[in-house]
């Protein structure tokens, strides 16, 4: 079981159990607690510290946990229906309403319940995270001269010039800002390059998050369609034409959802085709610690092969981590890069100094390359064993490409497939998908999936969850044929 499931299974019958006691009255200890239901001494305490949270309990050191006074309920409850017109009335002068739209991020960050296999999750599952090597990195972290200080808003030096390593070239440590992970950077990216109202050029299909942003940043995003070779440089250049955009962003490795890698060729004619219209290419490269142990030489940023400063490059240590260890960074060369730091002094001042010296330890520590080959070789194994469970149990639907990096695969359903009806229906059968809608700006081609293979705990529940699939893909093909 989940700690998190069983943390909030714990505090429930805690709940159920408060009227046995008196306000004031003692409950039993946190080791009678642990015995009784047979949890974790963790458990019992995360338990607690929710319901102290919620003003239930009260907890005295070195004498227990007390029932607490009710609290005293308001004899109004408010009227906030002036918020509807207040948050609208801006809508009627931007060209851009700012919206925000984030249900297709949280589809990938909501906790499933007990007993549902996470498919979509945009995560390691724990049992893949370095644990122990973060927890010894941070507590290393913790005794550095000067860790809780403040750091320079760049970012820590020796972390700037390893991110400038990583991505190669002629990239130095100046040329890079540390930002508290990629969703972070993408923000700070596009509203440093485009102004309210302005087109962003984006591939069809594309990540959600990426457009939540641009959307509650007043930007409109222009889908241009892309296949298992990247972005169509053809109808970029289209795009650009009709539009007079000045930003693409793109993912050119493991492309999410597709998986896609841009081709060679294809490289050279995308950043060339940015020069030729004084366009930003914006490259989040989010999966190359996610490369996968069967996979050849991986091609290199393009930031690396950029020396006119036309990438302004996006990393993060978060998805080959932890999903708390938010450190990414921004890299940038010319006149945008002091704008990408004005901004983000502006919206963060920085990034906090222990987080940034616990990914310092961790990245320069033994443990850390020995981490990234045990993830290269256990993404490998799932997305085979996904592969093998799709063309068993739902042969009717298409996998275009299966990825050799990245977290997840991307199924096109066939004609006439409910999206949403099966997407509730697996969720009913007790497996979580990502429906594929909220990842096209305008209207979707046809019906999708995505499935990740990373969240769940082991290769048996992937098998499973398909099987579960399978399941509401029958109940809804008979639905739709009734």
């Amino acid at each position: 079981m989940h700690e998190r499931s069983s943390v909030a299974e714990l505090a429930k019958s805690l709940k159920d159990e408060l009227d046995r006691y008196s306000v004031g009255g003692k409950l039993p200890s946190s080791r009678a607690l642990v015995e009784r239901y047979r949890v974790s001494p963790v458990t019992v305490s995360r338990a607690l510290a929710q319901l102290a949270a919620e003003g239930l309990v009260v907890t005295r050191p070195g004498a227990g946990v007390f029932r607490a006074e009710p609290r005293a309920h308001t004899a109004r409850s408010g009227d906030t229906s002036w918020q509807e017109v207040a948050l609208s009335a801006e809508g009627a002068t931007e060209l851009v309403p700012r919206a925000v739209d984030a249900s297709g991020v949280l589809v990938t960050l909501a906790a499933p319940s007990t007993g549902v296999i996470e498919f979509n999750g945009g995560y390691l599952a724990p049992g893949l995270q370095p644990e122990r090597a973060m927890a010894a990195a941070l507590a290393r972290a913790g005794r550095r001269p000067g860790a809780w200080g403040r750091p320079p808003v760049d970012g820590l030096t020796e972390l700037r010039a390893w991110f400038a390593r990583e991505i190669g070239g002629t990239v130095t440590a100046a040329e890079v800002l540390i930002c508290a992970g990629g969703q972070s950077a993408l923000t700070t990216a596009l509203r440093a390059l485009a102004p309210p109202g302005a087109p962003v050029l984006v591939e069809s299909p594309t990540y959600p998050g990426m457009l939540a942003v641009a959307r509650a940043s007043g930007l409109r995003p222009v889908p241009v369609p892309a296949d298992t070779d990247g972005v169509r440089p053809e109808l970029l250049a289209a795009a650009f034409k009709a539009t007079g955009a000045r930003v693409l962003v793109c993912q050119p490795l493991f492309q999410n959802p597709t998986g896609a890698v841009l081709s060679p060729a294809r490289r050279a004619e995308v950043l060339g085709i940015a020069r030729e219209f004084g366009a930003f290419v914006v490259e989040d490269d989010f999966a190359r610690r996610l490369v996968h142990a069967d996979a050849g030489p991986l091609p290199a940023p393009l930031a690396a092969d950029d020396p006119d400063g036309v990438v302004v490059h996006v990393c993060s240590l978060t998805k080959a981590t932890s999903p708390s260890l938010r450190v990414g960074a921004l890299a940038a060369r010319g006149p945008v890069l002091e704008r990408l730091r004005a901004i983000q002094v502006v919206d963060s001042f920085f990034v906090p100094r222990p987080l940034q010296e616990a990914a310092l330890e961790l990245v320069g520590s033994p443990a850390w390359p020995r981490h990234l080959r045990s993830v290269a070789a256990e993404l490998a194994a799932r997305r085979q064993t996904m592969a093998a469970a799709l063309a068993e149990h739902l042969p009717e639907v298409d996998l275009p490409h299966l990825p050799f990096g990245g977290y997840h695969v991307w199924l096109r359903l066939p004609d006439g497939t409910p999206e949403s009806a099966l997407t509730a229906a697996a969720l009913r059968a007790g497996v979580a998908v990502a429906p594929g809608r909220p990842y096209f700006s305008a209207e979707p081609p046809a019906a999708h999936l995505r499935l990740s293979f990373a969240g769940v705990a082991g290769r048996s529940e992937i098998t499973e969850g398909v099987r579960r699939l399978r399941t509401a893909y029958r109940e809804t093909g008979a639905a739709a044929t009734s």
